[in-house]
C-alpha cells in the first residue's frame, strides 16, 4: 500500500527571506486551500495537518515558479537540527571554560562543513547562524532579566561575554533597550520563547 500522506508537518523554504516572502507564500496557500498553523521566514508549518503528494507537487511546483524552493527531508531535516543544536549551545554550553566555537560545535555535531551549514542557513532563515545565536542569547538575557536573581556581570558571564559593556551594546542594538531598562519595564510580552524565533 502506497502511503500518499507527507508527515513533514513543517517544511523548509529555501529564499523565503522577507516579510513580503511571507505574504506571497500565504497567499499561495491559500489558493491551494491548504491550512497552516504558521507561515515564519524560510519555514511552513502545517500544524497536525498532512498534505497529501498531489497537494505537495502543486505547492513545490508554484513556489518553484516564483522562485522558491521546497527543501527535501534531509536538507529539511538539517536546518532543524542546526536550530536544535544552537538552541542548546546557548542553554548550555556559553559558559563552559572549554567551550568549543560555534563552527567547530557544528561540525562535530553534524560531520557537515560550516560554510555549507552556513550557507544553507542564510538562504532559508534570511540571517547568519551567528546572527541567530545572538537573538537566541539576547532572549535568553530577557529570561534572566526577568526572573532578576542574577547581577547583569553574572548574566554577561553566564552567557559568555566578554564584559557587561559588550552584553549591554548587543542587548541595546537588538531590542533598543538597555538590559537596567528592560529590568524596569519587566514586562512578560517583550519575550518570546527561544524555539519561536
Amino acid at each position: 500500500l502506497i502511503n500518499n500522506k507527507h508527515h513533514n508537518m513543517k517544511i523548509y523554504v529555501k529564499n523565503m527571506v522577507c516579510n513580503r516572502c511571507i505574504f506571497v507564500v500565504e497567499e499561495q496557500l491559500k489558493i491551494l486551500a491548504i491550512p497552516v498553523s504558521s507561515v515564519t521566514l524560510g519555514e511552513v508549518d502545517f500544524g497536525n495537518y498532512n498534505l497529501d503528494t498531489g497537494q505537495y507537487e502543486k505547492l513545490t511546483d508554484l513556489l518553484g515558479s516564483l522562485g522558491f524552493e521546497i527543501l527535501d527531508n534531509k536538507t529539511s531535516q538539517l536546518v532543524g537540527k542546526v536550530k536544535s543544536l544552537l538552541i542548546g549551545y546557548v542553554q548550555h554550553e556559553l559558559n563552559e571554560p572549554n567551550k568549543l566555537n560555534i563552527s567547530e560545535y557544528l561540525k562535530n555535531k553534524l560531520h557537515y562543513d560550516y560554510n555549507y551549514l552556513s550557507n544553507l542557513f542564510s538562504s532559508i532563515s534570511g540571517f547568519t547562524i551567528e546572527h541567530y545565536v545572538i537573538q537566541l542569547k539576547i532572549e535568553k538575557v530577557k529570561e534572566l532579566l526577568f526572573y532578576n536573581e542574577l547581577t547583569l556581570s553574572e548574566i554577561a558571564f553566564e552567557m559568555g561575554y566578554s564584559s557587561v559593556a559588550h552584553l549591554s551594546n548587543q542587548f541595546k542594538k537588538e531590542t533598543g533597550l538597555t538590559p537596567s531598562y528592560f529590568k524596569k519595564l519587566k514586562d512578560v510580552r517583550k519575550r518570546q520563547s527561544l524555539d519561536k524565533l
